[in-house]
Formats: C-alpha cells, sequence, structure tokens
C-alpha cells in the first residue's frame, strides 16, 4: 500500500502542492550525511522560496544555563526552567544564533505560527520571557537550523533520503531526546531496525 504515500513525492519536482510544514524529516538509515545522519527534523515552514527546519534529536554539549550566560539573562532556578535541558544543533545555517521551537501563547517580535501546538521565534524577547519565568512552558531551542533551496528537499526526498511524516507535538517537545528517532519511524509504522540501506520506493 505503498503507491498512495509515494505519488505526492513523486510528483514534487513538478507540483508547488507539497507542502511539509508540521511535518517530520526522518533521516533514512543509509544517510552518511556527517550532518543530518541519524536526524529527526521538524519542519517550521515550506513555500516557494523553500524549506526552514530544525534538527530536534541533536544535542550539543551547551545547556540552557550556558546559553543564557552567554547571552548576559540570568535563567530563574524555578520549576520548568529548563536549566539544564541541553541545546539542539538544529542545524548548519546561521549556527551562531539561537531559534526556539515552543508552544504558542505570548506574542514575540519574530515568530511564526506553525499550527495551534508549535510556534517558531527566532528573537530573543521569548529566551528573556524564559529568564523572567513567564515563557512557554514547553519549547525546544537550538543553535541553527536547516534550510534547503527550492526543488532541493524535494530531490533529496525522491532519491530516499528522507521519510516524512506529520509531526507530533508529543515527539517533539516531551520524549527524552535518544528516543525521538525511533518514535518518529514508529509514526510510519516501521521499526528502524528493520529498515536496510535497500530500503525504499520502487
Amino acid at each position: 500500500m505503498t503507491q498512495a504515500s509515494t505519488d505526492p513525492l513523486a510528483q514534487a519536482g513538478a507540483s508547488a502542492a507539497l507542502n511539509l510544514a508540521n511535518h517530520f524529516l526522518i533521516a533514512m538509515p543509509s544517510m552518511e550525511d556527517p550532518v543530518f545522519g541519524g536526524t529527526v527534523v521538524y519542519v517550521c515552514e515550506h513555500n516557494e522560496n523553500g524549506v526552514l527546519g530544525v534538527v530536534i534529536n541533536k544535542p550539543t554539549d551547551m545547556t540552557m544555563q550556558v546559553l543564557f550566560d552567554r547571552i548576559d539573562l540570568k535563567l530563574e532556578d524555578s520549576p520548568g526552567a529548563h536549566i539544564d535541558e541541553p541545546i539542539m544543533f538544529g542545524g548548519p545555517v546561521q549556527d551562531d544564533r539561537g531559534f526556539v521551537l515552543h508552544t504558542p501563547g505570548a506574542r514575540y517580535s519574530s515568530s511564526l505560527t506553525v499550527t495551534d501546538e508549535v510556534a517558531f521565534t527566532t528573537s530573543i524577547d521569548v529566551l528573556e520571557a524564559v529568564a523572567a519565568g513567564t515563557g512557554p512552558q514547553r519549547m525546544l531551542v537550538s543553535i541553527g537550523y536547516a534550510g534547503w533551496s527550492p526543488g532541493q528537499l524535494e530531490e533529496e526526498i525522491s532519491r530516499n533520503g528522507w521519510l516524512t511524516v506529520g509531526a507530533d507535538a508529543h515527539i517533539l517537545f516531551d520524549l527524552p531526546i535518544e528516543e525521538r528517532y525511533t518514535a518518529a519511524m514508529r509514526l510510519l509504522g516501521i521499526d528502524p531496525l528493520m529498515l536496510t540501506s535497500e530500503a525504499g520506493h520502487a
């Protein structure tokens, strides 16, 4: 029963209708790319300008506390302050800047609402709110993001570089980092251990 799920990808190059916003991109086990191998990417935006996403399962050695020290914000040590949570490597684009995926709520100066469960903010005011104890309760902070030029991701998908599936906010915000890849795969009904490097669609 793969035809229904592969048809949109087969047409991706010719159709602008493919919109992967609020989807997970799951790197195929055969992907040996040192940046994206083994990753799950949350797609924030997909339009005629390309694709913007954030890797959600590749932690750096930086914690929220270290990040806040670097940007001269005092992070209150209170419940939900996320002090010890690791910062993700979100991708190779603008890897000197912070980006935040979080539950929508307060308005921030540079923010994109993806769904009623996920927003993407690039302005520092969201981190200032976190420092003050008024930030979003569920969030993922990354350094850098992943970007693809128009048609580039569709081409990678057509070569079986990525699997795609509708995103699940529970996986994004709540699951331990090391469980996110397997959980994303299971949204497709796939056990990663059963995939070989030859996996893909004819």
